[in-house]
């Protein structure tokens, strides 16, 4: 495998940037494809994007925290996640304000107009991360963040055109289709930037695209003859493909569908801060499950198991519920028979009392929970974030709760969290056998809790629903309790999924032009 210009092993790899029109246009999924192509085609190949505004995150390893999107990523790509390859996660708080994660540790909470007087500094982070990255690998794919044409953020910016200047990127200009517009959001975006950063655009891309190709032909043709960029591709909108998104727009755009096998309902309450919403992907993909959002009250119903799901603004978002009467309906629901769980966050608002006296999620210093288990939590201290392997107590597993008969399942997840939840008289759930990055002790050895009836359940483990044998034993109990027949699970494997996505992205595109504009020849 022969570099154009420079062998591979030159102090730096070479780069691919992929940038886009607007948010949501399909970044994050494409650099995910192209890991895992340039991977199949034999590359040492890294995921890259420099600031991630998220609450969807992921810890690596070593407890560093990135966006769960470039964990996706480095999956497809066949290498471990790293905090290099997301040295800047912005955690919204509120509609003007952030926890600043700076190379996977928490930094600074800041209004947006603040955050930009911090650019300099976060900038020498990005600039490392990624010259680190370029030496360990062939190739780095690095991803942009909404479009490079904003033009009251771009003196400050560091996650776009400054990125692709820095690295001396050739950078792949996504569009969205399905929205309508492409060719006007293409040509402007084009347009609004300046000299050096229009001439490091050298494709266009054309995302989500339905129907017949060949209707485009003469639209492709005016758009190369009137920008002179090439057409690298034109990617069709995917089906059955289960790649994680990256944030909880997705939610709003393509809720996930019922299918006709369902047989339990598994309402998630979607509150406005939600974290972490991927945990609950393999119960959408399960045959036997009707998975839904809500966020009014009146929309609860009684389903099978509620889910309260992680937060970033845990108390803020608990009062929202209570506006919503969404705290009512969750109460109904339990009196009427519904199982709840709570996963970090939502563990948090099951409990009595919510308390943060320092200000460190909110300026609410004390909320009451929803009082469905019999504890409390305070807001202190530094944020947890751990990588963990856990086992279904015994204990939990006893008397028909919703962990009935799985004693001894196990699996993997992580811990995302600053709350401290303290109480008695519950049953722990789970035992933590392994932190990747810190002992057990005894303080940190049990995790999770049930009430007496166990059909209220929280935790701590973000992925909890990503181990089968956990996952399928909750829903069995649950299809028991209703006296209904559980239809066959299907284990996606996350690898195969991968590949399917890379087959697909691959037809769509003129990969003999991305290899060009790289500067890799890639292996016969």
């Amino acid at each position: 495998m022969v570099a154009a210009g420079n062998e591979l092993n030159s102090p730096l790899g070479r780069v691919l940037m992929v940038q886009g029109t607007a948010s949501h246009v399909g970044k994050s999924v494409l650099v995910s494809a192209l890991c895992r192509i340039l991977r199949q085609d034999g590359l040492r190949v890294a995921p890259f994007k420099a600031q991630n505004m998220s609450n969807n995150s992921y810890v690596t390893p070593d407890g560093a925290e990135i966006g769960r999107a470039q964990a996706v990523q480095a999956e497809a790509a066949g290498v471990e996640a790293r905090v290099e390859m997301n040295p800047v996660l912005l955690k919204p708080e509120a509609d003007s304000h952030a926890q600043v994660v700076l190379m996977g540790r928490p930094w600074a909470s800041a209004r947006a107009r603040d955050y930009f007087e911090m650019k300099s500094t976060l900038w020498e982070s990005v600039a490392k991360s990624l010259d680190t990255l370029r030496r360990e690998h062939d190739v780095v794919v690095i991803e942009g963040a909404g479009s490079p044409a904003e033009i009251n953020l771009k003196a400050t910016e560091i996650v776009n055109m400054r990125v692709a200047l820095h690295a001396d990127a050739p950078v792949l200009l996504c569009g969205d289709i399905d929205r309508g517009g492409v060719f006007a959001s293409l040509v402007g975006t084009l347009q609004l930037l300046d000299d050096a950063e229009r001439a490091a655009v050298k494709g266009l891309l054309i995302n989500k695209f339905r129907g017949d190709v060949s209707l485009l032909t003469d639209g492709l043709t005016w758009l190369e003859d009137y920008t002179g960029k090439p057409v690298v591709g034109v990617v069709h909108h995917y089906r059955d493909i289960h790649i994680p998104e990256e944030d909880s727009v997705a939610l709003d755009i393509t809720p996930p569908a019922s299918t006709a096998q369902a047989v339990l309902d598994v309402a998630v309450v979607q509150v406005p801060h939600i974290s972490n919403f991927d945990d609950f992907d393999p119960l959408a993909r399960e045959p036997g499950v009707n998975l839904r959002y809500v966020q009014h009250g009146d929309r609860l119903g009684s389903p099978d198991l509620v889910i309260l799901p992680g937060s970033k603004t845990t108390i803020p978002d608990l009062l929202w519920m209570e506006r919503q009467g969404l705290s009512q309906a969750v109460a109904s629901a339990h009196e009427r028979g519904s199982a709840i769980v709570g996963i970090c966050g939502g563990y948090q608002m099951l409990g009595n009392t919510l308390y943060d006296p320092d200000g460190i999620e909110s300026t609410i210093g004390q909320a009451d929970g929803l009082g469905l288990l019999p504890l409390s939590t305070t807001f202190a201290g530094s944020k947890e974030t751990h990588r963990v392997q856990a086992t279904v107590r015994p204990e939990a597993s006893a008397g028909g709760g919703l962990l009935s008969g799985a004693a001894g399942e196990s699996g993997g997840g992580y811990e995302i969290h600053m709350g401290r939840t303290v109480g008695e008289g519950f049953v722990p759930a789970f035992a933590v056998n392994d932190r990747a990055d810190a002992p057990v002790t005894s303080e940190t050895a049990l995790d999770g809790a049930l009430d007496a009836s166990g059909r209220v359940m929280g935790t701590y483990i973000h992925g909890l629903f990503h181990n089968a044998g956990v996952r399928r034993a909750m829903l069995g109990e649950l299809a028991r309790r209703k006296g209904v027949s559980l239809p066959d699970g299907v284990d996606v494997a996350r690898d195969r999924e991968y590949d399917r996505l890379a087959d697909w992205v691959r037809g769509s595109l003129r990969m003999d032009m991305v290899y060009e504009m790289t500067g890799i020849n890639p292996e016969p």
